[in-house]
């Protein structure tokens, strides 16, 4: 899915004076992952807030609400798992 692009900042990527945009699904992934719910005020439902989760001996709620979210989203999860303390997901916008 092609979207305007955030660099690291989260600020707009600018190049040659305009809005860098290009495939945006990891930085999509990314967003929906880190935010909380609330961060987007015209989405209050949007965001997993794996943050909350981490400190959490049980990781199957963080699984379900990240599924949720990228399935909302409108992308197919082929794989979600959490093990040695890194997330690895396969997934991406359905066609």
């Amino acid at each position: 899915m092609n979207d305007w692009l955030i660099d690291e900042n989260q600020d707009l990527q600018i190049k040659n004076g305009d809005f860098v945009i290009d495939n945006a699904t990891l930085q999509n992934q990314y967003l929906l992952v880190v935010s909380n719910k609330g961060e987007f005020k015209q989405h209050p439902k949007v965001g997993a807030g794996i943050n909350g989760y981490l400190l959490d001996d049980e990781q199957a709620g963080m699984l379900r609400e990240i599924r949720y979210q990228f399935e909302n989203d409108g992308m197919a999860v082929n794989r979600l798992e959490y093990k040695n303390e890194k997330l690895k997901l396969n997934a991406g916008y359905k066609s």
